[in-house]
């Protein structure tokens, strides 16, 4: 080579080397390692964890490991210890949000959590077809599961059911220490229904199996069922199904509409970790986007936009306005969502400073208050008198 040849070769090669800097610079930057808590195994919810964490790992130099938990509890609690950054949670961040259910006890409180992402959903009870059941209501007398330390799954069926005008004195309530022990049951004639998404593989194995799937509607034109589900679950709508077990373009089903999983994080998260995961997520969509029937809907013009069950971080309002989805309607939902949530964080600190208080003055007149005990009565009268 003359050195007007090698010359030509180096200077096309730096420029080379320029672009790739450029390139790599233009990359989103993840943590070395990065823990994620889930649903347990079988769910859609870690099917889709695992397929996003297996898209970023092989895109991005991050190692991603995944905790599988049958309680809504088991999920959060990790990340409020800190040993899990993010979760892939269901309407468990509605209660923690609010400090209500499992989550009211003195130990819990209102947490300060953000969503990540959402991707919308349908939900519903996943009905044994054996059974006779058409509706709601057909499931009068029937066993349905609960699961403990779950309030994700039991409040949710408690709006299923006010849909169909029945109560839990209605039906015969089975209860479970994980969620994916309920489709064994099922698959053993030990229960008969749980609230589920269609696009779980524990749903297919029911489906398959000789008791058969059923999916009873949530009709959009029975306002009354809708207005009692509603006051029970308010962050829920109608949402027509068409992809999962037992449905189809031909056979579509009316389900329960809202986002799950919601990748979820504390507020303390820095703006620029989330802003990008999220854009990482983001550009591996082709990689998991077809995880599940449902994993399209991770695309982010839906799963980045309100509402969800908890305020938005600001690190995905950054990256959603930079690719032209966050609307102004977006930022006043978040906003009104956020104020709601430090009302609630107020409350819960006066209130429990107004509490010790009071068991102190007592302590002195010799009564000893039992806080376990009356807590949840101060708690539920303070959020009665102080929250629309």
């Amino acid at each position: 080579m003359n050195k007007r040849t090698v010359l030509t070769s180096l200077i096309g090669g730096l420029t080379l080397a320029g672009m790739a800097t450029v390139a790599v610079a233009a990359d989103a930057k993840l943590p070395k390692s990065m823990v994620w808590s889930a649903y347990d195994l079988g769910s859609s919810g870690y099917a889709e964890a695992s397929g996003i964490a297996n898209a970023l790992q092989k895109k991005y130099p991050t190692r991603i490991r995944i905790v599988p938990a049958g309680t809504s509890i088991g999920r959060l609690l990790p990340m409020a210890t800190g040993k899990v950054k993010y979760g892939y949670l269901a309407n468990e961040v509605y209660f923690a949000a609010e400090g209500t259910f499992d989550f009211a006890t003195q130990a819990w409180g209102p947490q300060d959590l953000r969503i990540v992402l959402g991707r919308p959903a349908g939900v519903g009870f996943a009905v044994a077809k054996d059974t006779g059941v058409k509706t709601i209501a057909d499931l009068k007398g029937k066993r349905i599961g609960f699961v403990k330390g779950n309030p994700s799954v039991n409040v949710k069926n408690l709006g299923y059911l006010a849909f169909g005008g029945l109560t839990m004195k209605d039906i015969k309530p089975v209860w479970f220490g994980s969620y994916s022990a309920m489709k064994d049951a099922v698959l053993a004639n030990q229960l008969d229904a749980f609230g589920s998404v269609p696009t779980s593989s524990n749903m297919r194995q029911i489906e398959a199996s000789p008791r058969g799937l059923i999916w009873p509607p949530f009709e959009p034109d029975n306002k009354a069922g809708w207005a009692a589900m509603q006051k029970i679950i308010s962050f829920v709508a109608p949402s027509k199904e068409t992809k999962g077990a037992a449905l189809s373009e031909k056979n579509p089903v009316w389900l329960v509409g809202y986002r799950y999983p919601m990748i979820t994080t504390y507020a303390t998260t820095t703006t620029d970790e989330v802003y990008n995961l999220v854009k990482a997520i983001d550009e591996s969509f082709s990689l998991y986007n077809k995880t599940t029937a449902s994993s399209g809907n991770w695309i982010l013009d839906r799963s980045a936009k309100t509402p969800a069950d908890a305020p938005w971080h600001d690190g995905t309002i950054k990256y959603a306005k930079e690719k032209g989805i966050w609307t102004a309607k977006d930022q006043a939902w978040h906003d009104k969502r956020l104020a709601r949530l430090n009302q609630v964080i107020a409350l819960w600190e006066k209130t429990n400073t107004e509490f010790d208080a009071m068991r102190v003055a007592e302590r002195k007149k010799g009564n000893k208050i039992n806080a376990k005990k009356a807590w949840p009565a101060v708690w539920e009268k303070a959020r009665k008198d102080n929250l629309k």
